[in-house]
Order: structure tokens, then C-alpha cells, then sequence
């Protein structure tokens, strides 16, 4: 492609990314209830596992990583059927399939929407979380990271099972067994970096694999979404 067409197509992507992380936000204040169920589900999640290990410091110390990182997961699947379900029903996935602007671009900005209103809410508020679950000071910089680097993974890898299953009705169940399998490395390797750093090994090596998944994930997982949309519309 041409300079001159690379400085045509640039303000097309970041007009069509603005214009739907707008549309997408104004539909978010309108249903605010619905907005806040990913992050209350994942508040009783911490909150049930405190209450079924007794309140004991000890015991929560232990799992706090792996029930901040449930909860997180959990919370991103809570969300997940309603990806692309909303556009499918009222026509806007025709349109983006009709627009100037690659397909898998459209569904990058939607997933990062995703990531942004269901995950980046409870990774902030992570430190407050791992208060109430007695987690050590010294592993919430690993759990942070762990949680940067891999929810977008998640976002990402829903994103292309909610593709698969937008023509679907009442999917929800079936989105769920076909996006925890894939969710299942991220999971272990993400608890287990900060495992590692409680058992004071170098938690790096699970850190640069999440990495190495988010580069993979970035590069793949909206093409790989954008061909099972058309798939499910055509």
C-alpha cells in the first residue's frame, strides 16, 4: 500500500474507533445497572470465598491470587454473550461488514471496550480487593501485572467464542463451556507468577508468557473473530 494510502486509511480507523467507543460508552450510562453487575458479581465472589475460609488470615492469604483472578475471570465471562449480541440484533454488525474499515479492527475497539468496562474496573480495584483477602503486600506488584497482561487475553479470546456463537440464540451456556478451556492457561499461568513470588521464586517467566499470549491474541484473535462473524451472518 501507498504513503498516500496509508495517510488515507489512518484517520478512517481512528474516526471509526472514536465513533464507536462513543456509541458504545453512551449505551453503557443508559443501562448502568447492567454495567455494574461484572464488578458487583466479582465483589460477592471475594466476598463468599472470605466467608466460606472462615475470615482466617492464614487461609486467605493463600488463595487471595487465584480468587482475585476467578473473580476476574468470572466477571469478563458474566459479560461476554452480550459482546457482539446487542450489534446482531439491531443490524450493526451488516453495517460494519458494509463499512470502509477492516472488520477486525471493529471488533479490536469493541473488545477493548470489553476489557475496559468489565476487567480494568476490578484490576483497580485489585489493592482495595486483596485487603479484604489478607493478600501480602510484597505479591500485589506481581498480581497487577499478571492481571494487565492477562485479562486483555481473556477480552480478546471471549471475543472470538462470542463470534462463534452471535447467531445463536440463548448461547450463553454454550459460550461459557467453549470459552473456559481457552481461558484455562491464562488462569495458570497468572496465579501461578504470583505463586512463584510468594514462594520466592522469580515470577518473570509466567510474566513474559502472558506477554507472549497478549502479542499472539493481539495479532490473531480479532481476525480470527472478524471470519466467524461473517461465518454466522452470511
Amino acid at each position: 500500500m501507498s504513503p498516500a494510502a496509508d495517510a488515507a486509511l489512518a484517520p478512517g480507523l481512528i474516526g471509526s474507533a472514536r465513533a464507536l467507543i462513543a456509541r458504545d460508552l453512551r449505551l453503557l450510562w443508559r443501562r448502568r445497572g447492567d454495567a455494574l453487575q461484572p464488578a458487583l458479581f466479582a465483589l460477592l465472589t471475594v466476598m463468599l470465598f472470605a466467608l466460606a475460609l472462615g475470615g482466617e488470615r492464614a487461609a486467605l492469604a493463600k488463595v487471595a491470587a487465584g480468587v482475585l483472578w476467578l473473580a476476574c475471570l468470572l466477571a469478563g465471562l458474566l459479560a461476554l454473550d452480550s459482546l457482539f449480541r446487542g450489534d446482531a440484533e439491531d443490524g450493526s454488525l451488516e453495517q460494519w461488514m458494509l463499512a470502509p474499515v477492516p472488520l477486525g479492527w471493529l471488533v479490536a475497539v469493541r473488545t477493548l471496550v470489553h476489557w475496559a468496562t468489565t476487567s480494568l474496573p476490578l484490576l483497580l480495584a485489585a489493592p482495595v480487593l486483596g485487603e479484604l483477602l489478607y493478600l501480602p503486600r510484597d505479591q500485589l506488584p506481581v498480581l497487577l501485572a499478571s492481571l494487565a497482561l492477562g485479562t486483555p487475553v481473556l477480552s480478546l479470546l471471549g471475543a472470538v467464542v462470542a463470534a462463534l456463537t452471535v447467531g445463536m440464540r440463548r448461547s450463553g451456556i454454550l459460550v461459557a463451556l467453549l470459552a473456559l478451556p481457552l481461558y484455562v492457561p491464562v488462569l495458570v499461568f497468572g496465579a501461578g507468577s504470583v505463586a512463584r513470588a510468594s514462594q520466592g521464586l522469580d515470577p518473570v517467566g509466567g510474566l513474559l508468557l502472558l506477554a507472549a499470549m497478549l502479542a499472539v491474541a493481539l495479532l490473531l484473535a480479532p481476525l480470527a473473530a472478524a471470519a466467524a462473524i461473517r461465518i454466522a451472518l452470511n
